[in-house]
């Protein structure tokens, strides 16, 4: 019986069925469950590619321990669980999965606005307990028209939240370092020169970055004392973004009306989490970005671009490029 000479590729975790048979098609895949960066070292040992969920991290020492790697893929966008630079260093190429799941986190972004002005969760809480006093303290609820949304990133998420929150007849402004101004314009939103200009006009605020030492907690005591009282505060990005007992605090004193939080510093988050008693916050289990569709987009796109780079053809999505010298044929 011939031997299979097809490239091995690890994925740790369960991946979309359309994007494992694709990997299948042209590939040898195992697929592990267990978390830890030492089975993943034992089970990718041989690999030609390993494709990340959420754990274990991409560490330098688990690349290091699989020598023959030369693709990583992130089941994903975001790559702060990714040693980019050691994946540099040792050849190895990255790829992800941009814009795969960014309708699914703006819309999951709008619902948190909306179910914040709404009051959505105790009023359902009361309603199921028969108890319709919500009714008279619905006066207090607000709406999203004629506010001043502001993003931060406008980016594949945040261009769309900018369009849903125009939709709706909000004022869209935005900051965004890295987007030139008239283009932050195409994409719904007026230009914010800094971060505090942006935090002194808004009443919601919305996080669509991704999570960098120059983001790390930028969501802290200081700026949110620049917000205005009682605006509304939404982080679907990373929690790392953000300082979680500065938010506590100005939502416990009423700085912050409100809170939306898909994501935490540390996940899972502790169930004695502060944040978790407050009535004027909703949360989520860093879900956003998971739809149905979502799933499949991420598994397909991430699949095809690892594909590529082990046939020799540059992916669409190269995150460390200068790695692509030492490994491109065509």
């Amino acid at each position: 019986m011939a031997s299979d000479n097809r490239p091995l590729i690890v994925v740790s975790g369960l991946l979309h069925p359309d994007g494992k048979a694709l990997l299948e098609s042209q590939s040898r895949v195992v697929v592990t469950d267990d978390p830890t960066e030492e089975a993943m070292m034992k089970t990718a040992a041989e690999a030609d590619g390993i494709l990340f969920r959420i754990r274990p991290r991409c560490t330098a020492a688990l690349l290091a321990a699989c020598k023959k790697l030369k693709v990583i893929g992130r089941h994903g966008v975001g790559l702060d669980t990714v040693d980019i630079p050691a994946a540099t260093r040792l050849g190895i190429a990255v790829v992800h999965a941009p814009g795969s799941n960014s309708q699914a986190v703006a819309e999951h972004a709008l619902m948190l606005m909306l179910a914040c002005v709404k009051r959505t969760l105790p009023v359902d809480r009361l309603t199921r307990a028969g108890d319709w006093s919500a009714k008279q303290r619905a006066v207090g609820n607000t709406e999203l028209s004629g506010k001043t949304l502001g993003i931060v990133g406008v980016g594949n998420i945040g261009r769309r939240v900018a369009k849903f929150a125009g939709a709706v007849g909000m004022r869209v402004l935005a900051y965004d370092k890295y987007v030139p101004a008239d283009e932050v314009r195409r994409r719904g939103a007026e230009p914010v020169g800094s971060l505090d200009e942006l935090l002194r006009q808004v009443d919601v605020l919305t996080c669509h970055t991704p999570l960098t030492e120059e983001t790390r907690q930028m969501i802290n005591a200081r700026t949110l004392a620049l917000m205005k009282e009682g605006a509304i505060y939404i982080n679907t990005s990373r929690g790392g973004v953000q300082d979680e007992r500065a938010l506590f605090e100005a939502l416990t004193r009423g700085k912050l009306g409100a809170a939306g939080i898909d994501v935490f510093e540390e996940e899972p988050t502790p169930v004695d989490n502060p944040l978790l008693n407050l009535e004027n916050v909703v949360v989520s289990s860093h879900v956003a970005g998971v739809t149905k569709e979502a799933n499949r987009q991420m598994g397909v796109q991430v699949a095809g671009e690892m594909l590529r780079v082990l046939r020799g053809e540059k992916p669409q999505v190269l995150v460390n490029p200068e790695v692509w010298p030492r490994l491109g044929v065509r």
